[in-house]
């Protein structure tokens, strides 16, 4: 199972070791909040909704439901994608 999260992560450049973060606004059940994640996390949020036929905004809302109040959304989006991808 590692080496298959290995490859995925290789996939998406986080082996690299050049990333930029990008600040982005998602609408959140009709809010709109600002959700900064590395480029790679954004290429995989977006890669994870389309499997799942959901829009990115309706993705991140349900992250956002599922997650502890003591963790912040954007914390809560990249152990999503890491839990996604030991999956």
């Amino acid at each position: 199972m590692i080496s298959s999260v290995v490859a995925v992560v290789k996939n998406y450049g986080f082996a690299a070791g050049i990333t930029l973060m990008k600040k982005r606004s998602i609408n959140i059940h009709g809010h709109q909040t600002s959700i900064t994640l590395e480029d790679e996390f954004w290429n995989a949020l977006k890669d994870i909704a389309e499997t799942q036929n959901l829009s990115l905004n309706k993705l991140v809302a349900q992250i956002d439901d599922q997650r502890k109040p003591e963790t912040n959304l954007s914390s809560a989006i990249r152990l999503y994608i890491l839990s996604s991808l030991r999956a």
